[in-house]
């Protein structure tokens, strides 16, 4: 991008003008040109261009006459600073604002399948199918989407093994209405028995059609962190077990989100909204009213208060042999899949960044991933592996870094 002056500008389109025109008149030099290649005598050869192209302005190694110095845009210096505050209740508030017309907000929660270890595994699946359902102020998820759609908004929810986010995206005029939304969903939602009986029926489906694709990612991540972290935090599964997706009620999800998802957990973030009115709406649906579990009478089933353990690298290995399912779809390809993996370093650790670095060098993918040097079709697993050995279906590096340790 470049600024110029008003008078600088139009002697520089005018220059340019005239250039064009004598171009356009006389293209080449007049006179015969030869063209070809030529030899210096003991040098080596080298190429002559056939015409020979007349400009009216210099090289592009010399200035340009009659312009005067350039002016380049530079980013402000607060553009990148986020800033942060804590209410009352323990909730941290960041924000940086961007200029746009759209905004993003987010809830990010120190919540996942690491704290279950108290619990039956797959609480945090069935809260991840459950996110976006109906809630206290919100009857249905079709009034939620509504709300969105009138500020052309979208919203999502993940998981990871120590993080669970819930966020939307919306026009930034409609900031108001995804604060509310969010506050909603993460602390005050229903949970009527029948959206946890479909959220379990959703469960076991996934887990049934997971045998049924070439690609087998979410198992061998479940597998590897099982493998080295044995029966302790990061290696509890993220997917939920069939065996245990009978034993999950409302009445326990109601009492993992009572000691999970508290404030003093929660980490309310937005990019492209003023600090100081995240700061306001905050406080007004976050802080005001009291959640689900505050005002129903929840039965705890199970041992109150947070796993604080910390992660121990165990090492290990772990095998399972899988059929193609007879359902499965025709022509399937018949694959054996082996991770290997290493203890690797936390997000706290001097060493991330070049962990990071070591992961995109790697990179990786697919024999039939679409896409090119952008999607590492140079990278060491694509030159050295997929393209160097035809029966190689996939070959991926990951690098999972966590609050205390990690995996690659």
């Amino acid at each position: 991008m470049l600024s110029l002056p008003l008078g600088t500008a139009q002697a520089f389109a005018r220059r340019i003008f005239l250039n064009k025109c004598y171009t356009s008149v006389r293209p080449y030099v007049s006179g015969p040109v030869e063209g070809g290649r030529a030899s210096v005598p003991d040098g080596p050869t080298v190429n002559v261009p056939s015409k020979e192209v007349v400009t009216a302005l210099p090289p592009l190694s010399q200035p340009v006459p009659d312009l005067g110095p350039v002016q380049y845009a530079r980013p402000g210096d607060q553009s990148n600073v986020t800033q942060v505050t804590r209410l009352s209740n323990g909730l941290r508030v960041a924000s940086e604002n961007r200029f746009g017309q759209f905004c993003t907000v987010g809830v990010v929660i120190d919540s996942g399948p690491r704290y279950e270890l108290a619990y039956p595994s797959g609480i945090s699946h069935f809260l991840e199918k459950l996110a976006f359902q109906s809630t206290a102020s919100f009857g249905e998820k079709d009034v939620i989407f509504k709300e969105l759609e009138k500020h052309g908004g979208i919203c999502d929810c993940q998981s990871s093994r120590d993080t669970f986010v819930y966020a939307a995206s919306a026009d930034s005029r409609g900031v108001e209405a995804v604060t509310r939304i969010l506050a909603d969903v993460v602390l005050r939602p229903r949970l009527a028995n029948e959206e946890v009986e479909f959220a379990r029926q959703t469960v076991k489906f996934e887990l049934e059609t997971l045998g049924m694709r070439p690609e087998q990612e979410p198992i061998l991540m479940d597998m590897i962190h099982a493998a080295g972290f044995r029966d302790n935090t990061l290696g509890l599964p993220k997917l939920c077990p069939l065996k245990t997706a009978d034993q999950i009620d409302r009445n326990m999800l109601l009492t993992y989100l009572r000691h999970h998802h508290t404030p003093d957990r929660m980490v309310l973030a937005g990019v492209g909204v003023p600090h100081d009115e995240l700061v306001r709406l905050a406080e007004r649906f976050f802080v005001e009213g009291s959640a689900t579990w505050e005002s129903e009478k929840v039965h705890a089933k199970n041992p109150t208060g947070v796993d604080t353990s910390i992660a121990q690298y165990t090492g290990g290995s772990k095998l399972e042999e899988c059929a193609i399912p007879v359902y499965a779809a025709v022509g399937l390809p018949e694959l054996a899949h082996v991770v290997i993996g290493l203890k690797g370093c936390s997000h706290q650790d001097k060493d991330f960044i070049a962990a990071c670095v070591l992961n995109i060098m790697m990179g990786g993918g697919g024999s039939f991933s679409a896409g090119g040097p952008g999607k590492g079709m140079y990278t060491r697993l694509y030159t050295n592996v997929l393209n160097r050995y035809h029966w190689m279906y996939s070959a991926t590096a990951y690098n999972h870094a966590y609050g205390d340790s990690g995996l690659f």
